[in-house]
C-alpha cells in the first residue's frame, strides 16, 4: 500500500499495487486519475494545475531542474513543440523533470507567471525560475537550456 498525491487536488490517496496493475486507480476527492509510483515515472511530462504548481514545480525543482511548459490546446506552436517536449521527458533518465500548464484551465498560476504569449517555457531550479525561454524552439535548442541547468 503506498500513499499518492493527486495531481489535480493535492489530496492524499492509500493505493494497492497489486489493484492498481488491474485497473487505473482514482483519486477518492475529485476523481481524478492517479499516477501511481509519483516521480518514478519521469518519461512522461507531467501535467500540472494551479493546485499542484507549487509542488510539482517550484518544490520538486530543488531535487532537480524542472522545465515547465505554459501551453494551450489551441495554439500551433505549443503542439509543435509537443512532440520533442515529448522525446526530452523519455531521455530525462532523471536528471530533470518536464511539466506541462493549461493556461486556459489555469488562470492564476498563469497569471502569477506573467504569461503573455505562449509556447512559454520555463526552467526552474531550487525553487526559482533561472531561465525563461519564449516561442517555439527545436528540440536541441531546449536540451541545451536544459543541460545548463543539470
Amino acid at each position: 500500500m503506498t500513499i499518492t498525491t493527486c495531481a489535480k487536488c493535492g489530496t492524499k490517496n492509500r493505493v494497492d499495487e497489486a489493484a492498481a496493475a488491474a485497473s487505473q486507480p482514482v483519486c477518492g476527492r475529485c476523481g481524478a486519475e492517479l499516477r501511481v509510483g509519483g516521480d518514478s515515472d519521469m518519461s512522461k511530462p507531467l501535467t500540472v494545475t494551479d493546485e499542484s504548481f507549487a509542488r510539482e514545480v517550484v518544490e520538486a525543482s530543488t531535487a532537480r531542474p524542472v522545465l515547465l511548459d505554459c501551453w494551450a490546446p489551441w495554439c500551433g506552436p505549443c503542439r509543435m513543440i509537443a512532440p520533442a517536449l515529448d522525446e526530452l521527458a523519455a531521455e530525462s533518465q532523471g536528471r530533470y523533470r518536464i511539466a506541462k500548464l493549461n493556461v486556459d484551465d489555469n488562470p492564476r498560476t498563469s497569471s502569477a507567471l506573467g504569461i503573455r504569449s505562449i509556447p512559454a517555457l520555463f526552467v526552474y531550479k531550487n525553487g526559482q525560475i533561472v531561465e525563461r525561454i519564449v516561442g517555439a524552439q527545436p528540440k536541441h535548442v531546449l536540451a541545451s537550456h536544459l543541460a545548463a541547468h543539470v
